[in-house]
C-alpha cells in the first residue's frame, strides 16, 4: 500500500466555521494549497483561495471542484458545511454534499472526499446505549433536523463509494469544544454553551440564587436517580489532528472513524475539578431528558496512529487561559 495519497491540493466547505478556522492554517502549515468556500461569513485566512458561493448551487461546486475559473481541481475535499436546527438543512447537508459528490466524481481527480459527520447520528443522549458507541453502531437520529442531517450526510457519502469508487472518509465528531467552550457549559454565570441550560433547571430556592445574585457555580448534571449525567465531547485540536492524519492516508478511505475525547466525562467530577481550580461550589441539576453515553475511539488509533490527546481537564485549563488572555470567544449557540 502507498505511503501517501498524493494529496496537494484541499477544497475546505464550511471554511468560517468551527472546524474549517482551525483546519485551514494547519492546513496551511503543513504545505498544502487550500480552496476554501465562503457563503455568508467572510473567511478570513491568508494564502488561501476563497470562492463565493453556496454548496447548493451545482454550478458552483464543479467549478470549485474541478477549478473551472483557473486555478485547477482539487485533489481532496474537507466537507465541514453544515446546519443545525433549520427545517433548511436539505440544502446543505443534503443537496451540498450531493453537488461535492457528483463533482468529485465527475472531475475524476479527487483522492480523499472528508465528511466531518456527527455523533448525533448515532442518537447519544436520546436513547439507551449501554455499550460505548463504536462505528459500527447502527445510525438512529433523536428527533430534529440536525441528527437527521448527520445521518442523511454519512449514507450518501458511504452510497458514492460503493457505486463509483469514491475514496471517502467519515469523521465521526463528537460534540466539538473551542476556545472556552466546555467551561462556558459547565458553568452556571454566562456565557452558556450549549445544553441543558442550567437556569431552566433550577427548582430550588437555593438552586435560583444563583442567578438572581449573578453567582458562579459549577453545574452537575443528575439522573433523576441521583446519579451524574456521563457524556463525550471533543477538542477541536483532536477533530484537527484526526483530520489531518487521515487527509494524505490510503488507510484512511473507506473507513468511519469516531473523533472523541480519550474518554467521556462525569459532570460531578468535572465540576468538582472546575470548582476546585476556579474555588467555586459545585450546585446538582436534576434533569430526566438524557441519557449517559460513551464514544469507543480505539479504531482511529489502531487504524492511523492518532490518539485523542485532549481529556475534559485540559479543556476546562486551557478554557480558564483563554479567559485570562482576554481573548474573545466565537459566537456558538448549538445546544450539543
Amino acid at each position: 500500500m502507498p505511503e501517501s495519497l498524493g494529496v496537494k491540493k484541499v477544497l475546505v466547505t464550511g471554511a468560517s466555521g468551527k472546524i474549517g478556522r482551525n483546519l485551514i492554517p494547519a492546513l496551511l502549515g503543513a504545505g498544502y494549497s487550500v480552496r476554501a468556500t465562503q457563503n455568508r461569513t467572510p473567511v478570513e485566512a491568508d494564502g488561501v483561495e476563497v470562492m463565493r458561493g453556496s454548496v447548493s448551487d451545482w454550478d458552483f461546486v464543479r467549478e470549485a471542484v474541478a477549478g473551472g475559473g483557473g486555478g485547477g481541481g482539487v485533489d481532496a475535499i474537507c466537507h465541514l458545511a453544515t446546519t443545525k436546527e433549520d427545517r433548511n438543512f436539505i440544502d446543505v447537508s443534503v443537496r451540498g454534499t450531493f453537488n461535492l459528490l457528483d463533482a468529485a466524481k465527475e472531475s475524476g481527480g479527487v483522492k480523499q472526499f472528508i465528511l466531518a459527520g456527527g455523533d448525533a447520528a448515532l442518537g447519544i443522549f436520546f436513547y439507551e446505549n449501554p455499550e460505548p458507541l463504536t462505528e459500527e453502531s447502527p445510525l438512529r437520529a433523536y428527533p430534529g433536523y440536525y441528527a437527521f442531517s448527520k445521518v442523511l450526510e454519512e449514507v450518501m457519502t458511504g452510497q458514492y463509494a460503493i457505486q463509483y469508487s469514491l475514496g471517502v472518509t467519515v469523521m465521526r465528531c463528537s460534540w466539538i469544544m473551542a476556545d472556552d467552550d466546555l467551561l462556558s457549559h459547565m458553568t452556571l454565570a454566562p456565557p452558556d454553551f450549549g445544553g441543558p441550560a442550567w437556569k431552566e433547571l433550577a427548582s430550588s430556592p437555593e438552586q435560583r440564587a444563583f442567578f438572581d445574585e449573578g453567582r458562579d457555580g459549577a453545574g452537575v448534571l443528575r439522573h433523576p436517580d441521583g446519579s451524574a449525567y456521563v457524556r463525550h465531547v471533543v477538542a477541536i485540536e483532536d477533530v484537527v489532528g484526526s483530520m489531518m492524519a487521515a487527509l494524505d492516508s490510503p488507510a484512511a478511505v473507506g473507513e468511519t472513524f469516531n473523533v472523541a475525547a480519550p474518554g467521556a466525562f462525569r459532570y460531578d467530577e468535572l465540576a468538582g475539578y472546575i470548582s476546585g481550580k476556579l474555588d467555586i461550589p459545585a450546585v446538582d441539576f436534576e434533569c430526566d431528558a438524557g441519557r449517559d453515553f460513551r464514544i469507543d475511539v480505539g479504531k482511529i488509533g489502531r487504524v492511523l496512529g492518532r490518539e485523542p490527546q485532549w481529556t475534559a481537564e485540559r479543556m476546562i485549563d486551557a478554557g480558564i487561559e483563554f479567559r485570562r488572555s482576554g481573548s474573545e470567544r466565537a459566537a456558538a449557540g448549538y445546544s450539543g
